[in-house]
């Protein structure tokens, strides 16, 4: 009779051998156009090197991630498939909500991100969206009331993305201020100081970007980051002392 160490030794190959066949069948998709035939369950398993119920297994984990398609009957198969922008969201949003991901975290990553995307705004040269920069930069100290300072980062950052071309930088965007400005509970910057603060770096960034300055850029992006995480670790420390 096999001994517990030996079962999950066992289980423990085995596992590791979906995960490898299912990496390398995920290269066989990645290298052809969505939708193309892989093979048929006989003509993968034999092209990994594995057994029909390892390609089954992996199949399945590629399934779950929207790479694959399992079609019966004639002309069936396995074919490559690209998930979808609206599934990869709902993947990542599921993730972050088990994990925990609240108000604190999606204002780390998004000032983080926004280090990014502001100085490859600053390159951008398109007219059409170096006009709405300007628009938005008539706006900045208009902005006494916290509705308009939401309303003012939200579009500041709709143009932000169209500036850049960064897919990926782009979807953790959307996703973490969605999560955002769903848990969004306090000010980061409150009081008149506070408004002055936000307006004042909110200001400089703009005008980096309007005089197409990459360094300046950047460093405006940076700066204005060390003010939310500052600002967020006081709040932090007040909440520990109050509680």
């Amino acid at each position: 009779m096999p001994s517990v160490e030996d079962e999950n030794g066992s289980n423990l190959h085995k596992r590791k051998l979906v995960q490898e066949a299912a990496a390398k069948l995920r290269d066989l998709i990645l290298q052809r156009e969505p939708g193309a035939q892989i093979g048929s369950l006989t003509e993968v398993a034999q092209r990994l090197g594995v057994g029909i119920v390892t390609v089954q297994q992996a199949a399945r984990i590629l399934e779950h991630e929207g790479l694959l398609a399992v079609r019966r009957g004639p002309g069936g198969g396995y074919y490559g498939a690209r998930p979808d922008e609206a599934a990869l969201e709902r993947s990542l949003a599921a993730y972050i909500r088990v994990h925990g991901f609240g108000y604190r975290e999606a204002l780390e990553m998004l000032s983080l991100l926004d280090c990014e995307i502001i100085p490859a705004a600053a390159l951008c040269k398109d007219e059409t969206l170096r006009h709405a920069m300007r628009a938005l930069s008539l706006r900045v100290d208009r902005c006494d009331a916290a509705d308009a300072r939401i309303a003012f980062e939200n579009e500041l950052r709709e143009v932000l993305l169209k500036m850049v071309t960064r897919p990926l930088i782009e979807f953790l965007c959307r996703v973490t201020s969605r999560q955002y400005s769903a848990q969004h509970s306090q000010a980061v910057f409150p009081g008149e100081e506070g408004v002055a603060a936000w307006k004042a770096g909110r200001r400089r960034i703009v005008q980096a970007i309007l005089q197409q300055d990459e360094g300046l850029a950047r460093f405006e992006a940076e700066r204005f980051r060390q003010q939310v995480l500052l600002r967020l670790r006081r709040d932090e420390a007040v909440g520990k002392d109050g509680s």
